[in-house]
């Protein structure tokens, strides 16, 4: 196995040209955020994670995490591992200063997820949710719960996660049966009783930090049906003491892990809540509030999971771009010299890794781009706020497609080797398989933006978007009739499509809308390279960006007949018919 090389020149430039971080640092919540500083974390936590995370990958694959009475176990190495990052401080990047963050912007955050889950993808999956119940209690909890649970959950001394799924409610949270029974008496009076059981629980029991802290899920009492009665619980597993120490373990438990396809050093647990009846839990928010809530945390989780799309294909290039150096095979076809060279030599082999490299560094610009414009809409910029809410959809769906094409497209330049365990590679593929399925499937990301976000603003959102891709693109034919088919697209989906309509063609419209804007961030790039003393670089850069615009972009163009069919052929078979 190949090993890992932090990313670190081309996510810099990502950071520059698509965040903008120097603008971010013109502001005065975001002052700190220098250029010394910028490239300092950059580079640190590059390091930290090749040199801590990325050995124990395999480890964690061929081991995998195991319940054994009731306590998730991981392989040695990952408890001193996580301890060294908490105590090294990346955690708490975009942490709030005042419960101990550094307050730094989320495209920094950014940065440090998409280097430890290049280094380690399932692992990886411990801090990120974490990420999302810190969210969720800085936008919802009261100024005590905020000051009870952020600062450690800031720190990383604690872990969060997120309890959405049952058993019978996949994608349909309306359809979740877990209650909260209100405590009238006793020392837990105004908290409330939990009970239930929810499934898909990442990291939702480990070993590596004191406390894990759930937010959860659950009905009141002669709440409303569907969505609109579900409310938010904060349920630690350990009770906390009046001092903020940790207590007595709360009736909450791991009662199974899923044996999984891939990622499988992130225990992915099925948690039962109140089995004695003696689970307690806080409201977090408004009563019946609760999926608004849990959408705090959602929101920027899918933008990390949309880096995950950037993370695994980086990690499969670089070991496609090492075996195919290594490997030497047959003369290149046409050559008089008829001594074998390295398969990087051979036209297929050379065209899947161009396109994988550049599909890789296009999902990472759109990942930079989309949380610059996070960090752009915190400090109150509402044009990039509502650009942030479009863009979203189109990374998570988008990027962790593309970043299984990548990993396949690894499989296939290692040829049989790929196939066979004993590479790794194979790995890269597996691992990737869940990022399109969880924190709402692709096909839902398709149609939030071709429902919710279509219409913000009458359309002018989106239009603006493309608008600015095609004046960007006035030198680049290829892109800019892309822009404009989306804008074309767009119209026609907003004024005169049906909702099937609409939805039948959601897939195909996000990923010419993703397409198009990660074209424009090469070419942002590209252009931000322009006076640059790295000439290797820039023209690196060059090459990358024009197979995506003469490629990758043309591609996305041909998917206009998709995504303007119509739904009729869908449903001209009944049920019992195409199900054969």
């Amino acid at each position: 196995m190949t090993t890992y090389r932090p990313a670190t020149q081309d996510q810099l430039l990502a950071i520059r040209a698509n965040a903008d971080i120097a603008q971010l640092a013109q502001s005065e919540r975001f002052a700190a955020a220098e250029p010394d500083l910028v490239e300092a974390i950059v580079e640190g936590v590059g390091q930290f994670a090749a040199g801590e995370w990325a050995p124990l990958n395999r480890k964690g694959d061929l081991e995998g995490a195991k319940l054994e009475n009731g306590v998730v176990r991981l392989p040695d190495g990952f408890a001193e591992a996580y301890q060294a990052y908490v105590e090294q401080g990346w955690n708490a990047i975009a942490g709030s200063a005042q419960h101990g963050g550094q307050g730094l912007p989320f495209t920094l955050a950014c940065n440090v997820l998409e280097n430890l889950g290049t280094a380690n993808y399932a692992f990886n999956l411990l801090p990120m949710l974490s990420v999302g119940a810190i969210e969720a209690i800085e936008a919802h909890g009261t100024a005590e719960q905020q000051s009870r649970y952020l600062p450690d959950l800031i720190s990383g001394k604690w872990s969060g996660t997120m309890n959405l799924t049952e058993p019978q409610a996949g994608s349909d949270v309306g359809a979740l049966r877990t209650t909260a029974q209100p405590v009238k008496d006793g020392e837990n009076a105004g908290k409330y009783l939990i009970k239930g059981q929810k499934i898909y629980i990442t990291w939702g029991e480990h070993q590596l930090a004191e406390n894990i802290i759930h937010l959860v899920l659950a009905r009141l009492p002669g709440a409303p049906a569907g969505s609109r009665g579900i409310s938010l619980f904060v349920v630690p597993k350990y009770h906390l003491k009046d001092d903020g120490s940790i207590g007595a373990r709360n009736d909450v438990r791991c009662v199974s892990i899923e044996h999984k396809l891939g990622i499988n050093a992130s225990p992915t647990c099925v948690m039962s809540y109140g089995d004695n009846d003696e689970c307690i839990g806080e409201l977090i928010g408004e009563e019946n509030r609760g999926l608004a809530a849990m959408f705090t945390m959602m929101n920027n989780a899918r933008i990390n999971v949309g880096s995950q799309g950037v993370q695994i294909a980086e990690r499969a290039t670089q070991q496609a771009m090492g075996y195919a150096l290594d490997r030497v095979q047959s003369a290149r076809a046409g050559a008089e010299d008829r001594t074998p060279v390295a398969i990087m030599d051979h036209p297929d082999v050379r065209r899947m890794l161009l396109r994988m490299r550049s599909l890789t560094e296009a999902m990472r610009g759109l990942l930079y781009y989309t949380a610059g414009q996070v960090d752009q809409g915190d400090i109150g910029n509402e044009a990039a706020r509502l650009r942030a809410e479009v863009l979203v959809p189109m990374l998570k769906a988008w990027a962790t497609d593309t970043g299984i094409e990548v990993a396949s497209l690894g499989v296939q330049v290692h040829g049989g080797m790929g196939f066979v365990e004993e590479t790794g590679a194979a790995q890269h593929y597996r691992d990737a398989r869940i990022a399109p399925i969880y924190e709402g499937t692709n096909g839902i990301q398709a149609a939030d933006l071709v429902t919710r976000k279509l219409g913000l603003q009458d359309g002018e959102v989106l239009q603006a978007l493309f608008a600015d891709i095609a004046r960007d693109a006035a030198d680049e034919p290829n892109l800019k009739a892309l822009a404009g088919e989306c804008a074309a697209i767009a119209k026609w989906m907003r004024e005169d499509a049906s909702l099937d309509d609409r939805l039948a063609g959601s897939v195909p419209f996000t990923a010419m809308c993703a397409v198009a804007v990660s074209g424009w961030c090469l070419l942002r790039q590209h252009q931000a390279l322009g006076g640059s003393e790295d000439a290797a670089q820039a023209d690196a850069k060059r090459v990358t960006m024009r197979f995506f615009l003469d490629h990758i972009v043309p591609e996305a163009t041909g998917l206009k007949a998709s995504a303007t069919a119509g739904a009729t052929l869908l449903y001209e078979l009944e049920s019992v018919a195409l199900a054969g």
